[in-house]
């Protein structure tokens, strides 16, 4: 039996509970045909909740649908596998199988219980006779899904740009703005310094997971210039494309504006902020696609506009809505 839909976000209580909402709402399509309408999410202490009373806040709903729903629009085929690193709940795979019309989907994140749930979040959203072969495992990026041996037509991640030194700041807090740092492996100095180290990190495992014709898609946090984003799909050997572009208000903005203050008060930077007037009208009535297509004009045009990380820091102390752009760079293995 379905359940009755509902636009405003529920919190559960303990990890039975569920989060009830309008999947053809929260997905802006008048209807569905591999998940169900009556989405039901079970979120882990460790995942972040969807934003239910502010879509154009909530990732899923609001980059990545919309970069899924570009990028099914310009392929010939529809893609067959998807898998998802960092995949909190488990929204990003069900958004992949209406819209891609995945059958095959890989979905990792770092602790076991968030997977876990995530799993079960796909299984119980299913539409019925939608058959989607499911492998979950938890663990570092792409690792966990080595021992399935799919390669995947398009690999999607959100990975955090932020990087701690405390093992125990990941264990207690939601791990959608940070990683445990540092890393053992190569990273290319701007990248370390522009903090896009585990965006860059997926793009290297990626080689071996993708299918010859196969994509990544990175949503990040367009706080860097659109140049450092496609040097850095180069860098680790892909042709990179912006696939779509947007803004946000920036969430969680105390720890996250102040964050970036302090590494740019220790030299790196300057990170790019923005009012939220300034962006609003910058993008005016764009879709991320259309957007996409011309972000470097648009960057161009907010160069005025740009705040550092310590003046974005002043101003949200002042009271002033500070935002910033997004990306989503696709990244295609070179002929």
């Amino acid at each position: 039996m379905s359940t009755a839909s509902t636009d405003v976000r529920t919190r559960p209580q303990n990890a039975s509970s569920l989060l009830r909402f309008d999947a053809r709402h929260y997905l802006d399509t008048p209807g569905l045909s591999r998940i169900k309408d009556d989405i039901e999410i079970e979120v882990a202490d460790r995942a972040y909740l969807p934003d239910l009373t502010d879509l154009k806040r909530d990732w899923v709903a609001s980059v990545a649908a919309p970069a899924f729903r570009v990028l099914a629009a310009g392929r010939a085929s529809r893609p067959h596998a998807f898998a998802s690193i960092g995949t909190g709940s488990g929204i990003d795979a069900l958004a992949a199988i209406e819209i891609l019309g995945a059958e095959v989907v890989g979905i990792t994140d770092l602790f076991d219980e968030v997977v876990a749930a995530a799993a079960r979040n796909v299984r119980r959203n299913i539409r019925a006779g939608t058959d989607v072969a499911l492998h979950a495992a938890a663990g570092d990026l792409l690792t966990p899904l080595a021992p399935s041996r799919v390669k995947f037509d398009v690999i999607y991640e959100n990975l955090p740009n932020l990087p701690v030194d405390d093992t125990r700041a990941i264990e207690k807090d939601k791990t959608s703005a940070a990683f445990l740092a540092p890393r053992r492996e190569a990273i290319p100095a701007f990248v370390a310094d522009w903090l896009l180290t585990m965006h860059y990190l997926a793009l290297v495992q990626s080689h071996d997971a993708l299918t010859r014709d196969g994509v990544v898609l990175s949503t990040i946090g367009g706080r860097v210039p659109l140049s450092v984003l496609t040097q850095m799909s180069r860098d680790a050997g892909f042709v990179p494309r912006i696939l779509t572009y947007g803004w946000k208000v920036q969430a969680d903005a105390d720890d996250v504006i102040s964050t970036y203050a302090n590494w740019e008060l220790q030299g790196l930077g300057p990170f790019r902020f923005y009012t939220v007037d300034a962006l609003t009208a910058a993008f005016a009535d764009l879709k991320p696609g259309e957007a996409g297509a011309d972000a470097s004009a648009i960057e161009a045009s907010l160069a005025g506009e740009q705040l550092g990380a310590v003046a974005a820091w002043e101003a949200h102390r002042s009271g002033v809505r500070i935002g910033h752009t997004y990306v989503v760079l696709q990244s295609s293995l070179a002929e």
